[in-house]
This record gives structure tokens, C-alpha cells and sequence, in this order.
């Protein structure tokens, strides 16, 4: 057997976000909020189904599922693969548009109820945390929370570093299918316990895809592959370009602006070729959010390249 990778958008939206998903999305919000008995989440109604035809050609796609839960409480549940410059506003921007997006105009604030973002990360965050997940809320500097209604969950995969036999808890079994079905060729003995998780197994098993759903999926893997080498290659030349201007400055204080220029534009360069490469796939405004160019600058390219 071969499986979807769940880091891709399409991979996630497939397997948390289908009309099937119900009893997956309950095992993975129960687990990663470490929610038990008598406060485990008994039923979530998922909000924006996963259609094929809206993830084809990877127009109007995003990487995120949105779920309610009996009690009327809000969950986003996004999967981020890439540090991408300004996607940790995006984050909270999400988080409070859906909680403001509650009340209709003349409404009572009392309606409003709480959001949860979980973002799954493929990379670290917070290096000095050392964490898997951490949770974050309106907190006064003495630590007095100031409301529960808006909450920012991160759990970082690069954190995890269980084998498979040394998975104990329900959480680290989901985590190790997160990161690591997409490699495997069967189910691991560990996990076959767990039926939610054999069921995301079943949505994720590649022989239920059809030929253009398995391009889909390909091209979404090269794409983050071209992009994990665009921001290194980008980050290894602003080094180098600051480095080189600040010894030429010959001043401490030159040193460090010079490093960091140069890292800014190569980080701009390569996010420039970045967003070439999207021109045919998708709009203006999703190219700017994934790559961290202006509206402005991605208009540009376009009439450059239609020139």
C-alpha cells in the first residue's frame, strides 16, 4: 500500500475535512486538547466539506478544516509546512475573524462563543520551548487569563521524536501517522488498534484516487520541495551577501545591517521565483499569502510575464 503524505493540502483536507471524517476529526481534537471523560468532545459537524472539484488545479484551496462541536464551540485545525513570512498573523487573523464572524449585525455579545486554531507545523517555531504543543491565550503579565474564548494551539512534528515503539498515548500515534504515513507501505501494528486512525489510514491509501487526484497530490509535493530549496538557497545567499557587505563596511554596526539586507533580499529574490512558478495555478491575492510578496509585487510579475 502507498499513502498520501498528510502534510499537503490535499492530503489534509481529504482525510480531515471529508463528509466521512467525523469520527477522525473527534479522535484528534479529543487527543491533541488532552480533553477526557466527562469533557471529550462527543460530536463536530464539519463546516466547509472537502469537495475534489474545489481542490482541482489548486485554485481556492487552503490548508485549513473548520469544525463545531456540540456545545457551539468553534475549532480551526490547519496544517502549515512552511515557515512562511507572516503566516503566524494569519493564524491569529483566522482565529479572531471566525470568533467576530459569529454575530450577525444587532446580535448579543453573550452569543459568542469559543475558537480553538490548532496549527500542526512542519518545522519549529518556538526553539525555546521544548514542548511538542503549546497553547497560547489572552494573559495579563502576571499570567491572569484575561478570557477562554480565543485560544492558539501549536504543535510542532519536528518536536516528536517517538519510534513506533515507543507510542504510548493516542496523541503520539497520531502525530507519528502525521508525520511519517506518507513514507510507510502498511499500517503499523501500533496504530491498528485505533480505529479513527485506521480510517484516516483508508482515506489516505493512494489505490482510492483517481489519476487526477494523484497528479494533484504530486505536483503539491513538488511544489513544497521547490520551496523548502527556494527558502534555504535564499537564507544561505542573505548570509552570504550580508556577510560580504558588513566585512567591506568594515564596522561592527555595518556587519549586522549588511547580513540582514542581505538576507532580505534574497529571501525577496527567491520569493519572486516562487511566485513565477505559481502564475498559472493560482490567483494574485493566494501567491502574495504564500510567498510573503505584496499584492503589488505579484500584480507585477503577472504583467510581466504577459508582456
Amino acid at each position: 500500500m502507498r499513502f498520501l503524505n498528510p502534510k499537503t493540502d490535499f492530503a489534509f483536507k481529504r482525510i480531515f475535512g471529508s463528509a466521512e471524517s467525523t469520527d477522525i476529526l473527534l479522535s484528534f481534537l479529543n487527543a491533541i486538547l488532552r480533553l477526557e471523560s466527562p469533557y471529550r468532545i462527543a460530536e463536530v459537524e464539519i463546516m466547509d466539506p472537502y469537495l475534489a472539484p474545489k481542490i482541482k488545479g489548486m485554485k481556492d484551496t487552503y490548508l485549513d478544516v473548520r469544525v463545531r462541536d456540540e456545545q457551539g464551540k468553534s475549532y480551526i485545525i490547519e496544517m502549515q509546512v512552511l515557515n512562511v513570512e507572516g503566516f503566524e498573523k494569519r493564524v491569529l487573523y483566522n482565529a479572531c475573524k471566525s470568533y467576530a464572524g459569529q454575530l450577525a449585525e444587532g446580535e448579543h455579545y453573550q452569543l459568542l462563543t469559543e475558537v480553538i486554531a490548532i496549527t500542526i507545523t512542519d518545522f519549529v517555531m518556538f526553539k525555546e520551548l521544548p514542548e511538542i504543543i503549546n497553547s497560547f491565550k489572552l494573559r495579563a503579565e502576571n499570567g491572569h487569563v484575561y478570557h477562554d474564548d480565543l485560544e492558539l494551539v501549536f504543535a510542532e512534528l519536528p518536536k516528536f521524536k517517538q519510534a513506533e515503539d515507543e507510542l504510548d498515548t493516542l496523541l503520539d500515534k497520531w502525530f507519528y501517522f502525521l508525520k511519517c504515513a506518507g513514507d510507510l507501505r502498511a499500517i503499523p501494528k501500533a496504530l491498528k488498534s485505533e480505529d479513527a486512525i485506521n480510517h484516516a489510514f483508508s482515506i489516505a491509501n493512494k489505490a482510492g484516487l483517481s489519476p487526477e487526484e494523484l497528479d494533484d497530490q504530486e505536483r503539491r509535493e513538488i511544489f513544497i520541495q521547490d520551496q523548502r530549496g527556494a527558502l534555504q538557497l535564499a537564507q544561505r545567499v542573505g548570509k552570504e551577501e550580508g556577510l560580504k557587505e558588513g566585512i567591506e563596511q568594515g564596522k561592527e554596526e555595518g556587519l549586522k545591517e549588511g547580513i540582514e539586507q542581505g538576507k532580505e533580499q534574497g529571501l525577496f529574490l527567491a520569493s519572486q521565483r516562487i511566485a513565477v512558478s505559481l502564475l498559472d495555478l493560482l490567483d494574485d491575492e493566494t501567491i502574495a499569502q504564500r510567498t510573503g510578496l505584496s499584492l503589488e509585487d505579484v500584480r507585477a510579475l503577472r504583467q510581466k510575464q504577459t508582456a
